[in-house]
């Protein structure tokens, strides 16, 4: 396996979420890279961490999230496919091949993984054994297919959000008009996988979706903004108390138990890195260059304390601090 050197790290305060509207200011603005870079690993990720390629050769690799054991599922859009990352073995190996142009994903408590298809622009419930439910059909929201679900995260009672944004893609039906919906947004579909919801919308174009393990927080990055907002989830799904947590967007990102966002911000030319921002203070506290620009990440392996992050081609991993605030991200 390849290694690569990184940057040393810098110490900084750090307060833990769950965090309150009240105690938000408004965040500082984007750092520029030559910020980000003196910034340096923060107080999450040692000094001496280094980067590991673990696999390569894919095309476009995105989608991580980790199933119960540690294991690590991400997928490679362009080659229709969805790759285990094994524990055990230390190898990556095909899960299911075609995948429906899998995107987006995340582990519910049952096991199944659940998938943002974006051929059909379904979501998919996948089986240990490779079986598949759609939990959302290409007849969409209103009688109208979605515009590419993307990422999604799953609430601890099974409820679930999706983000919705529109890329063009070669393999749609042509004859669908894109966009199909009106605007871009974030949904909800409810435990029982019935009743789509729209929750959230003024959105350029949402992304990167991730939620606190108590199931009481949900944070929205609207990349093309390059802002990320936090909401209030209330017990039927609706979303309340919209409010800035940071001046980045994200295209993946994740938490973890300390109150950070881990995000592959990519504004102002900070781009080829993981950001890692301070949930309540909306600072960026660390900053780690990669050799490809990541798009998701996970935390994962046998102490859910090593970060796996998918960038273009590759596969790496990068030990931490720290462990993920949720089972399967």
């Amino acid at each position: 396996m390849k290694t690569l050197p990184v940057l040393s790290l810098l110490f900084v305060s750090l307060t833990a979420w769950p965090l309150l509207a009240a105690d938000m200011a408004a965040p500082p603005p984007t750092p520029t890279a030559a910020e980000a870079k003196a910034i340096g690993f923060g107080p999450t990720i040692p000094a001496d961490a280094k980067v590991t390629k673990l696999a390569g050769g894919f095309k476009f690799t995105e989608g991580a999230t980790t199933a119960a054991n540690g294991d690590v599922f991400f997928i490679d859009q362009d080659n229709n496919r969805i790759h285990k990352w094994s524990i055990t073995e230390n190898k990556v190996s095909i899960f299911l091949e075609p995948s429906n142009r899998a995107n987006g994903q995340y582990f519910d408590a049952k096991g199944n993984l659940i998938s943002c298809c974006d051929e059909k622009n379904e979501l998919w419930s996948i089986a240990p054994d490779g079986t598949h439910t759609v939990l959302i059909s290409s007849a969409g929201y209103e009688g109208h297919p979605l515009d590419g679900p993307n990422d999604v995260w799953v609430r601890p009672d099974g409820g679930l959000y999706i983000t919705d944004p529109c890329y063009i893609r070669s393999w749609w039906d042509k004859s669908v008009t894109r966009p199909a919906q009106s605007i871009r947004a974030v949904y909800y579909l409810g435990p029982d996988h019935k009743g789509l919801k729209r929750v959230a919308q003024d959105f350029a174009m949402p992304n990167g979706i991730a939620g606190t393990p108590d199931g009481k927080t949900l944070y929205v990055a609207d990349i093309n903004a390059g802002k990320t907002f936090g909401f209030d989830i209330q017990p039927d799904g609706s979303l309340t108390n919209r409010r800035l947590i940071c001046n980045l967007g994200s295209d993946g990102m994740t938490i973890d138990d300390q109150g950070h966002l881990y995000m592959s911000a990519a504004n102002r030319g900070l781009n080829g890195g993981l950001s890692v921002v301070d949930i309540k203070s909306g600072q960026l506290v660390g900053y780690v260059p990669m050799p490809e620009q990541p798009a998701n990440m996970a935390f994962g392996g046998k102490n859910h304390d090593t970060l796996f992050l998918t960038a273009r081609t590759g596969f790496y991993m990068i030990p931490t601090k720290v462990k993920g605030g949720n089972p399967a991200k």
